[in-house]
Formats: structure tokens, C-alpha cells, sequence
């Protein structure tokens, strides 16, 4: 394939990936440059501190080697989902992170990302591809970066200038080589309003986040009987997940394009959650006000446990 053919199949590559429903995309070279070394760096720092808490998947040696993913992968499709909706929560309602408001964005992108590698198979005979969502071992966010579609900013998440950080990521790893875009530009400046808006301290300082003191972690990933104490007296009403350190940023305080994709529109329970409602909720009733969501994560009994904090009793 010549010089102009890898432009011109990179541009349509785009070109379909935004027409799925995807904005912003771009492309990273494999290997990448010193900046993904930096980030792999860190990420061994954070795991030596033991930052990842009970998230023992995060140590995958594959994470810190995406030929690993795909042998012979020469370059990454990165790709973004806007999942911000201008939809507000009711009056005294519970908090539910915004990524678990529609349905399971794991399966979503994943199915996207597969048309997308089936559109490749068809200009490309025997490319080979794979499509990765935030459950496989890669540093999605590093790869975003390289790829130009934002910058980390120092609450950990991605920060692009116009989605802000409202993104949920994916990519197409695939042994063609495309040409790359610039990594992205950070623009955090001597902004720090995330590290102090979190309740429990876990920034622990910039771009590192303790998960043993974040409430995300605690709500969605800890599976002991009760929360600790510390965490369940600043929970502020979230109950799974939580935006604090998003809701801060400047960067989401920008207009911004709500989204009307509808995979991705709160189920109307969601924004109007009372633990005295939702605490006589059977395992069948959770089951199914959750069907297709990420939010599955979190069994009947977690959801009993958190609300139950939520109130200031005992879990």
C-alpha cells in the first residue's frame, strides 16, 4: 500500500468511526514515543504504592505491553463517546455517576469498534484487528493521549477542549500502519480544583488517584460487608461511582453538547433514587431496573449496603 493509500484509508477510517457515533478520533503509532514510556512509568509507580487497592487486573502485564494485545500492531484507533446529557437529578435524589446512566458502555463501544474492524477486513484482506474497551489490560487513557483526543488531567481522567471529560474510550489496535496525530497538548495549567473538591482526599496529589480512598472504588469494587468508615461518613449521596472531581473541573463548565444517542439516556430512576424507596427493592426488582447496564457490577446486596451508608447507618 503507498504513502497517499495508508492517508486515504486513515481518513476514512475516521470518517467511520464518526459515523458510529464516535467524536473526537485519532490515531497512535506503535510503538509510541517517550511520552507512553512516562506513563507506563507511572502506572509502575502507582502499583508499587499499591494505589489499585483490591483492582489486582490493573498489574496485567499486557497493560504496559499493547503488542501483547495484538501481535504485530503497528497502529491504535482511538476513539471517544460522548456520554454527557443535559439531564438533571431530582430534588434530595441519590447520585449515580453519569457513565452507568444508560446502557452497559462496555458492550456498546465493543460493538461499534467490531463494525468498524469488519469495514477494515473489507478494504484491507487478512488486516488483522482487535477492538479493546476499558475491561482489557491497555492504558486507555495514555493511548488516548497519544492519539490526540485529550489530555490527562490531574483528577486521572481524559480532558478533551470541547467534551470536556464526559468520555468513555475505546480502540481498534490493528498490524496496519497509519499515520499518527499529534499527541494531545495538556491544558490543566496551575489548575488543582479537583484535588481538594474530593471528599476522601484520595488525589492524593496531582494525576494520582488513591483508590483506597475513592469512593468510585469503594461503591463499585469493594466487595467487603460494610464500607470503612471514613468512606461511608463522606459519601455525600453517591451511591455508585462518583463525578465530584469532574463536576469541578472548568473544562465541563464550558457549554457542552449533550448527547442524544439512545444507548445513552438516563433510565429516569436513576436521577430520582431514594434509599427508602429502593431499600425494599427484591434481587428481582434490581435485576431488572439494571438490565444492560455497566451498573450491573454492583450486586443487590452492595446497592442495600451503599444506600444504607448513604443514610449514616450501618451497613
Amino acid at each position: 500500500m503507498t504513502r497517499d493509500a495508508h492517508h486515504g484509508l486513515a481518513h476514512q477510517l475516521k470518517e467511520q468511526a464518526r459515523q458510529l457515533g464516535f467524536d473526537p478520533v485519532g490515531l497512535a503509532a506503535v510503538p509510541a514515543g517517550d511520552r507512553l514510556n512516562l506513563r507506563t512509568a507511572a502506572l509502575e509507580r502507582w502499583l508499587a504504592a499499591g494505589y489499585q487497592a483490591d483492582m489486582a487486573w490493573m498489574a496485567d502485564p499486557r497493560r504496559r505491553a499493547v503488542e501483547q494485545l495484538l501481535p504485530g500492531v503497528r497502529s491504535l484507533l482511538a476513539v471517544g463517546l460522548n456520554y454527557y446529557v443535559a439531564a438533571d437529578r431530582a430534588p434530595g435524589a441519590l447520585k449515580v455517576a453519569r457513565y452507568g446512566w444508560g446502557r452497559d458502555y462496555h458492550r456498546l463501544i465493543d460493538g461499534r469498534l467490531r463494525r468498524l474492524g469488519r469495514w477494515l477486513d473489507d478494504r484491507v484482506p487478512g488486516v488483522r484487528w482487535r477492538a479493546c474497551v476499558d475491561s482489557a489490560p491497555l492504558m486507555d487513557k495514555a493511548w488516548a493521549e497519544e492519539a490526540g483526543l485529550g489530555w490527562i488531567g490531574k483528577h486521572g481522567n481524559l480532558i478533551h477542549r470541547r467534551r470536556g471529560s464526559w468520555l468513555l474510550l475505546g480502540h481498534l489496535l490493528t498490524n496496519l500502519e497509519l499515520p499518527a496525530d499529534a499527541p494531545a497538548t495538556p491544558l490543566c495549567g496551575s489548575c488543582s480544583r479537583c484535588l481538594p473538591a474530593c471528599p476522601t482526599g484520595a488525589i492524593s496529589e496531582p494525576f494520582v488517584v488513591d483508590s483506597r480512598r475513592c469512593l468510585a472504588f469503594h461503591t463499585i469494587e469493594n466487595r467487603a460487608p460494610e464500607l470503612p468508615a471514613a468512606i461511608a461518613g463522606a459519601m455525600e449521596g453517591w451511591v455508585a461511582g462518583c463525578d465530584i472531581c469532574q463536576e469541578v473541573c472548568p473544562w465541563n463548565h464550558q457549554p457542552l453538547e449533550s448527547s442524544t444517542d439512545p444507548d445513552l439516556q438516563p433510565r429516569p430512576w436513576l436521577l430520582d433514587l431514594q434509599a427508602e424507596e429502593a431499600l425494599h427493592w427484591s434481587d428481582s426488582d434490581w435485576d431488572e431496573r439494571l438490565r444492560a447496564s455497566a451498573l450491573r457490577r454492583l450486586k443487590p446486596w452492595m446497592w442495600r449496603r451503599n444506600l444504607r451508608a448513604s443514610q449514616g447507618g450501618t451497613a
